[in-house]
């Protein structure tokens, strides 16, 4: 259970790398574009909101990275994470579009019911 639970939680950590990616570095790219739905014209307005956005998604994924290096220790650091995740992803779901209740809500909510349920 704790093997399964450190993985899922790795998957919510390595998703936000790849947001911080996507947010920083390929925004007015053509897969950052096709990805947010995005015109040339508001990439190159939104980019440096998105690049700030993009840090914040680094800082979620290395805090769910330094828990899991903590093992058993870093239980409290992987639960604060998750739910800043979780709270994070049902805001933009709120706000932004539904997709993110899937991508980014749910496999933070389905880790940290594992991370409980291991712990019992």
């Amino acid at each position: 259970m704790v093997l399964i639970t450190n993985l899922v939680i790795l998957l919510v950590a390595l998703l936000h790398l790849y947001f911080l990616v996507l947010e920083m570095f390929l925004w007015d790219k053509p897969k950052g574009m096709k990805v947010f739905g995005l015109t040339p014209e508001k990439a190159a307005v939104t980019k440096v909101l998105a690049a700030n956005q993009g840090l914040y998604n680094g800082f979620l994924s290395a805090g769910l990275l330094w828990g899991l290096y903590q093992g058993k220790a870093g239980f409290d650091v992987k639960v604060f994470f998750l739910l800043c995740v979780l709270i994070a992803g049902l805001y933009g779901a709120m706000t932004v579009g539904k997709k993110i209740l899937y991508v980014q809500a749910l496999p933070a909510a389905v880790a940290l019911v594992l991370l409980c349920l291991a712990v019992i």
